[in-house]
């Protein structure tokens, strides 16, 4: 039996602002509720709400804990009041609703999921919420099937890599948008069709060129913005755009004729605030279809840089600059 300190190391913002704001500070360590697990964390995933979260932009949801966090992978040390699907000792990664960077979390046992073979920790605190994402969003939301084709915007980033593995892997045509040769050489390594360079040509334009006019069946965009519109001219017809962040801004000018003309479905969601039992659903999804594509090597989480926990700040910063490929993750 591992012994549980009463204390823990957490990283958490002391006020709005800047990655200056994360502050390692010493707390009590959480005890696991009814049907929750503890996890002794070994690696926590950085992603863009956390970054939102500390400039107080993206307060927790009621409940959740105030510390930034919202993927983790470890060990489960300890179980709650009718908790049954882990025994402690057990490898877990894990979708959090906060929590993440710290040496202990704690997480709904139905939100946990098995650590795939062959990963690491570090590639395994990078799966839960970009993977919780990409199926709710695209095959969910947006119901790609094989034999469709899917753009996807910022391909190079953690959500982008694992969209465009995941909807190859299972049959789609992928097209993605990044900002550089050397991303969109990797967006094409890791199965994209083609990957548009967004600062040098109009994506709108490429796609309807290279579908013959037809356009793309699915577009998952995080930019927003100019992009509402062009994606709208880039849908095919019956086409699905779903949205889940708006990195330039979730106001738009949009003429709904091309939305009317070509039946298109617009829509997007956030995970963060979804109900345990949504989450618990896709989970269950997740190890069903994508565990054995992780586990045969179909598909692995891209694992860009790892940073201390302590230096939380850094791993922001990097994030800030866009310069990643992948997933920045801290190491406990």
């Amino acid at each position: 039996m591992t012994s549980i300190p009463a204390t823990m190391t957490a990283i958490e913002i002391a006020e709005p602002g800047g990655p200056e704001v994360l502050k390692p500070v010493t707390m009590d360590t959480p005890k696991p509720g009814e049907r929750e697990i503890l996890i002794k964390v070994a690696a926590a995933g950085v992603n863009r709400p956390d970054v939102l979260q500390r400039a107080g932009a993206y307060p927790p949801p009621p409940g959740a804990s105030p510390l930034p966090g919202l993927e983790v992978a470890g060990e489960v040390v300890a179980l709650g009041d009718g908790a049954s699907q882990w025994k402690t000792g057990d490898k877990v990664c894990a979708l959090t609703a906060g929590g993440g960077y710290a040496e202990y979390c704690v997480v709904h046992e139905t939100n946990a999921l098995p650590v795939p073979r062959g990963l690491s920790m570090a590639e395994a605190a990078g799966v839960p919420e970009t993977f919780f994402t990409v199926w709710t969003n695209v095959f969910e939301r947006g119901s790609l099937k094989p034999g469709e084709s899917l753009l996807v915007h910022g391909g190079s980033s953690g959500i982008g890599t694992t969209a465009i593995q995941i909807a190859s892997a299972l049959g789609s045509t992928v097209y993605t948008t990044a900002g550089s040769a050397e991303k969109c050489k990797v967006c094409e390594e890791l199965g994209a069709a083609r990957c548009i360079n967004y600062r040098e040509e109009d994506f709108a334009e490429v796609i309807r060129e290279i579908t013959n006019k037809k356009g793309v069946d699915v577009i998952l965009d995080m930019v927003g913005g100019d992009y509402i519109q062009k994606n709208i001219k880039a849908a095919a017809m019956d086409g699905r755009i779903v949205n889940i962040a708006y990195l330039n801004g979730s106001t738009a000018e949009v003429n709904f004729v091309m939305v009317m003309m070509k039946r298109l479905t617009l829509t997007g969601s956030t995970l963060r605030a979804r109900a345990i039992a949504d989450k618990a659903a896709i989970a269950a999804t997740l190890k069903d279809k994508i565990w054995p594509l992780i586990e045969a090597g179909k598909v692995k989480p891209q694992l860009f840089k790892t940073f201390p926990l302590r230096e939380a700040a850094a791993a922001h910063a990097l994030m800030e600059t866009s310069a990643h490929i992948g997933k920045i993750v801290l190491v406990v």
